[in-house]
């Protein structure tokens, strides 16, 4: 009995030693793998080409600015009519009162003056101023018309030449007998139904009788 134990023990080391022998092969198989590049080719392979794409940084959308904002317009200022205010002083409290200005109603329209002009008085004729004697012989003839100032009375008070007659003789003579004293009188101009001082033109005519 004792030799059948002594025998067994060897098998069963051998077997342990050879176990621990694959293993370490099984190791340095692998280290050497690595280092020679095998590993590395079995790799590639089993894997197959691995493919390498770049990929575009996805760039964000730009947003559109917002729109400007409403440009504020100030409404234009209210003008109300404030009525007139009285302030009165009390010895310890001090009043304010409002009142209404009376409307004053506009005055009527001026009512133009009716004037009437001076006319000749047909109780006293005007006479015709005397004909120069050379204007005569020349053959003259004319219309000079005279500016005439008259007072309230219708009488004659300055006279000019307005327009002549084209002669000068012929205009002295009708300024000359207009300004004789006494003998030019009108019925005078009124204004508004009065006797009032005023101007008027007044033609004397030259004609020689044939």
């Amino acid at each position: 009995m004792q030799y059948n134990q002594s025998s067994a023990i060897p098998e069963t080391n051998y077997r342990r030693l050879g176990g621990f022998a694959v293993v370490v092969l099984l190791h340095v198989g692998l280290l050497w793998a690595l280092q020679s590049g095998l590993a590395r080719t079995l790799v590639n392979k089993v894997m197959g080409p691995v493919e390498t794409k770049m990929i575009e940084e996805i760039k964000p959308e730009e947003e559109e600015p917002p729109p400007p904002p409403p440009k504020f317009q100030a409404p234009p200022p209210v003008f109300v009519d404030m009525p007139d205010v009285a302030i009165t002083e009390a010895p310890t409290t001090s009043t304010i009162t409002a009142t209404n200005a009376p409307v004053r109603a506009a005055p009527p329209p001026p009512v133009a003056d009716v004037i009437i002009p001076p006319k000749v008085n047909p109780r006293s004729p005007i006479q015709q101023p005397e004909y120069p004697t050379m204007s005569r012989r020349l053959g003259e003839e004319g219309v000079a018309i005279l500016l005439l100032t008259l007072d309230a009375d219708g009488r004659v008070t300055a006279s000019t030449l307005d327009t002549t007659s084209g002669f000068e003789r012929l205009d002295e003579a009708a300024v000359k007998e207009s300004m004789r004293p006494r003998l030019w009188r009108f019925l005078p101009g009124t204004i508004n139904g009065k006797p009032a001082p005023m101007q008027f033109k007044f033609a004397v005519r030259f004609k020689i009788d044939k």
